[in-house]
Parts: structure tokens; C-alpha cells; sequence
């Protein structure tokens, strides 16, 4: 008795101790061969800040295509491994089909698929979003970001090698104590605000931006330069009057005492809306008298108007019916639709953006890396400047033979030490904040003032993303959104953009052709073999035991 008590206590004591080592030494282990449920260290980095309740509400609950239930379940798991790695997160899935309109207003807008069951093709809408939230604010996350893909499989591969760049992107925007400062500047004819703000307006979301006007320059230009460098970034957006030599000096200070900047310049006077309203009009070079500034980065915009095939369509008025004009959406070759450098986090898996009448850049050698983000496609004219463009061109046929430029250059990104333009030169003024070269910048260019410009329709701004007249949709926000975070990203969180995974998806196709033969398979192959060895141990079983 008193040996059973005893075994009875060891076994007890051992159950004991296993669970409390079970509770106090956790761990995950993620078993999957591309290793999609570890968290990076930049993530972890991240959630690490978290020191409140983070409040993550997913809308992927509910009735939708089976596909896309892989997309939930994904989201699901990974957000498990958050919530693992802080306590402080907290997820919850909600069914969007009671709080439609709701979603809507707080910008969430439903997705529209075409899908496949049983050979017959059906429309589905979900919600592919997310919520974060604390105390102080919250952010959206969508789940189903547009992307050049070929199918709805594509894209659901897409969305989750996009989890966590996204959820990581929305948490480290929420958690930042301290943002970034950007300044956009003014004062050299650049873009008013109303064509900004479709752009404008998301970056003001996670950073703090602020217009700098150049004019104080011509008065102190001392106190200019000082209350610049106070910026993290500069954003250059289509200036059309021509730099001073103070301004020039200042954005070089700038630059190298590390400031980064985004360039958006037009080389060219060309303007759309005076094509659209006379049918012609005389494209020449403009002089912003930046380009020994660029020279000596090692970039020269050329004057040059590209024009190519994989172009963008404008509506134009091509007949009447009645007393109403109808409109027809035409290729407009001087308005390229660009492919991103899929191999960089910027323009990787991004739709085609959309120029108007862009220049194309030379890179020139020195010890700056330069990283291609715009191409065009080799289907390509160089028209040079100055050209008279008539709208009616629109009609004529193109021969293959006369686009046979190959591929141009329209944005690139240049990262390394960058030489002042002003190095052994006479300074437009002394200032002590003066430095020979930037130790490790960044800066992006774009050949195109109008890549960030939105439309606008009865007085008010449209999206960026979309043309009003045609109702294409372009990547022209997404890849200066990316460009702006990649400039200011010293954690190395935009680089998560570049995760690859490989997601196995079904063949629908032959799933339908042949889902009677994987019925069988699944479903009467077991039930023939239990029989069989039903009859076959029967069979044995007597013969054993009837002798």
C-alpha cells in the first residue's frame, strides 16, 4: 500500500513540475519551409514598443470564397504570432456584412471578385481590412493590395507576402513617439496644393509635414538653410521657375548635412490641359538651372519627350449623338504607363505607373549606387524639343519601325556619399553649417513634375490612384507612398516588401475535371479497402480456427 502511495506521489510530483515548465518556457516552432510565420527582428524590433493595448479587429469573417478563406486563415495565424510575441495585442474577427456602409465611410471599400466553383463563374464582395487601435488613434490595413497579377490566385499569393510588411508598417506608424519631417517645398512655381493633396494627404498620416517656401533665401539665407536642415525630407514637386544660385546652395547644404529628398521635375514645358482646350501646342526645354546640382550626383535629365506604345488612354470627344458629345478612350502615347523594378521594395508588385510627358534620365558613373525604378517598355520614340504636338496625332497609326528606342529611364534611386555640387567651387553665401559630402543619403528622382499629381473635378481633388475621365487605375501612389518611407526608413522595415513565399493553390480546372475520380479517392477507396480486409480477416480467421 504504502509503495503505491509513494509511486502515485512520483508521478504526481513529475506532472507537476512538467507543467509548470510547459507554462514558463513557451515556444513557437514554425515547421513551414519558407519559414512565412517568423517574425523578422525589425518586426520584433516593433512590437517590442507596444507598451498599451493594441486592438487588432479583422474583417474576414462570414461567407466568402473558399480561396480567400486561406487568406483569412493566414491572417489569422499570423496575427497569433504577434499576439505570442506581445500579450499586449489583442485580435478579433467581425463578420463587415451588418456595418457596410460604416466600413465604407471610414474608407474601407469592399473588393469585387470574379469566382470559380463547380465550372460556374459567380461575384462575391468582401472586405479585406483591418483595424488597429489604442488609446491615441487608429490605422487601416488593407489585406488585398493592388498588385500586377494575372489572376486571383496571384493576388491572394500577393496579400500574403504582404502581411507583414503591412501590419508591421501600420503598428510601427501607430507606436512612433517620435514622426519624421518633411518639407515640402515652395516658392519656384511648384504644384498648388489642390493637385497634392491625394498624395499629400497620406504622408501627413505618418509624418509631420510642413510647407517651406525657398522666397527667405534672398533675405537670410543663413536662417533659411538652418531651419531646412531641421527637416528630415524635402519633396520637390514640378517646379517651374527657375533655382537661384542661394536656393541651389541650400538644397545642396541640405543634402549634405543628410537631409534626403524626392525630385519630381518636368525638363520640359508641356502642358495637357492647353493641348486638350487649342489641339496643339509647342513643348520646349525648361531651365531650372539644377542640372550641374544633378550632375554632380550623377544624373542628367535630358530634354527629350518619350513616347511609348504601353501608354495611357485620354477621353476625347469623337462624335455627337443628338446634342450630347460622346467620348472615347484613346492610347495616348505621350503619356507612358511604366513597369516598377520588381526586384525593389519601392516598385515591387505595384500596378503600372502613369506619366505625362516624361523626360528620360542618363546616370552617369561615380561612386553613388543607382538603382532603376521606372522603366518604360521598349516600345519607344524620343521626340526632341522643341516640338509642335498636335492632338489629332492621336489617330495616326504607329509603325512599330519608329518606336525602336528600347527601354528609357524615367526614376531612380541613388544611395551612397554625395560630393557637394559647390566642392571647390565659389559659395553663393558662408554659413557654418557648410560640409564637402553626406555620408550615406538617399535620394529618389523622377524624369515626370506630374507623377504626383491628382485631378480635379468640380473644385474638388480626385484620387491619385484613378483617372476621372477614363477610370483607369494607376500605382502612382503607392510608388511615391514607398518612396517617401523607403528615404526615411532606418529600421529597415520597407525591405519587408520584398518577402517572397510560395503559396500552393489549387488547379480548379482540373479539380472539376476530375473531382469524381478524387471523390472515389477520398471517399469510396477507404470504405473498398476496410471491406476488402474485412473479408480477407474473416476469411483467415475462420480457416485458422476451424482445424
Amino acid at each position: 500500500m504504502n509503495k503505491n502511495i509513494k509511486n502515485i506521489t512520483i508521478v504526481a510530483v513529475v506532472l507537476i513540475a512538467i507543467n509548470y515548465f510547459n507554462q514558463s518556457i513557451y515556444q513557437r516552432f514554425d515547421l513551414t519551409k519558407d519559414k512565412r510565420y517568423t517574425l523578422s527582428e525589425t518586426t520584433k524590433s516593433i512590437l517590442s514598443n507596444i507598451d498599451e493595448p493594441l486592438f487588432i479587429t479583422v474583417y474576414l469573417e462570414g461567407d466568402f470564397p473558399s480561396e480567400f478563406k486561406r487568406l483569412q486563415v493566414e491572417t489569422r495565424q499570423y496575427l497569433e504570432e504577434l499576439a505570442a510575441k506581445n500579450s499586449l495585442i489583442k485580435i478579433h474577427f467581425e463578420n463587415p456584412d451588418d456595418q457596410r456602409e460604416e466600413l465604407i465611410k471610414r474608407g474601407m471599400m469592399p473588393s469585387q471578385l470574379t469566382v470559380e466553383e463547380d465550372g460556374k463563374m459567380s461575384e462575391a464582395i468582401i472586405f479585406p481590412w483591418a483595424e488597429i487601435t489604442n488609446t491615441k488613434q487608429t490605422k487601416t490595413v488593407s489585406l488585398l493590395p493592388t498588385a500586377i497579377v494575372a489572376s486571383q490566385e496571384d493576388q491572394l499569393q500577393v496579400a500574403i507576402e504582404n502581411l507583414e510588411y503591412s501590419f508591421s508598417n501600420a503598428i510601427n506608424a501607430i507606436t512612433t513617439k517620435d514622426q519624421k519631417t518633411i518639407a515640402f517645398l515652395h516658392g519656384n512655381g511648384e504644384l498648388a496644393d489642390i493637385y497634392l493633396i491625394s498624395f499629400l494627404s497620406k504622408v501627413a498620416q505618418k509624418y509631420k509635414l510642413a510647407k517651406f517656401t525657398l522666397d527667405s533665401v534672398a533675405k537670410n539665407p543663413q536662417k533659411t538653410l538652418q531651419e531646412l536642415n531641421s527637416f528630415d525630407m524635402a519633396i520637390i514637386a514640378k517646379p517651374t521657375q527657375k533655382f537661384s544660385s542661394e536656393e541651389k546652395f541650400t538644397l545642396d547644404q541640405f543634402i549634405a548635412n543628410g537631409g534626403k529628398t524626392l525630385w519630381m521635375l518636368d525638363n520640359v514645358q508641356a502642358d495637357q490641359d492647353s493641348l486638350l482646350t487649342s489641339g496643339r501646342m509647342l513643348a520646349y526645354p525648361r531651365d531650372l538651372d539644377v542640372t550641374d546640382l544633378l550632375f554632380s550626383y550623377g544624373v542628367r535629365i535630358n530634354t527629350p519627350l518619350i513616347k511609348d506604345l504601353y501608354s495611357a488612354k485620354i477621353a476625347l470627344a469623337t462624335g455627337v449623338v443628338g446634342n450630347q458629345p460622346q467620348f472615347q478612350n484613346l492610347d495616348w502615347f505621350y503619356h507612358p504607363l511604366v513597369n516598377g523594378n520588381p526586384y525593389h521594395p519601392i516598385t515591387k508588385n505595384i500596378i503600372p505607373v502613369r506619366l505625362q510627358f516624361a523626360n528620360q534620365i542618363d546616370t552617369l558613373r561615380n561612386n553613388i549606387k543607382k538603382t532603376p525604378l521606372l522603366m518604360s517598355s521598349p516600345l519607344t520614340q524620343k521626340v526632341g524639343t522643341p516640338a509642335i504636338i498636335e492632338l489629332q496625332s492621336i489617330a495616326d497609326e504607329p509603325e512599330e519601325k519608329e518606336y525602336a528606342s528600347g527601354n528609357q529611364l524615367f526614376s531612380v534611386l541613388l544611395e551612397g556619399d554625395f560630393n557637394s555640387a559647390y566642392k571647390n567651387r565659389v559659395k553663393p553665401f558662408e554659413t557654418s553649417l557648410y560640409k564637402e559630402n553626406a555620408i550615406n543619403n538617399k535620394m529618389i528622382i523622377v524624369s515626370d513634375g506630374d507623377v504626383a499629381k491628382n485631378q480635379v473635378l468640380k473644385g474638388n481633388p480626385t484620387d491619385l490612384q484613378r483617372d476621372k475621365w477614363t477610370n483607369e487605375e494607376f500605382g502612382n501612389k503607392d510608388f511615391l507612398l514607398n518612396a517617401v518611407d523607403y528615404l526615411l526608413d532606418d529600421s529597415g522595415l520597407i525591405n519587408l516588401r520584398n518577402k517572397t513565399l510560395k503559396i500552393s493553390i489549387l488547379d480548379k480546372q482540373k479539380a472539376y475535371k476530375e473531382r469524381t475520380f478524387w471523390q472515389f479517392v477520398n471517399v469510396g477507396l477507404p470504405l473498398v479497402l476496410l471491406f476488402s480486409f474485412g473479408l480477407i480477416f474473416n476469411f483467415v480467421r475462420k480457416r485458422k480456427y476451424s482445424r
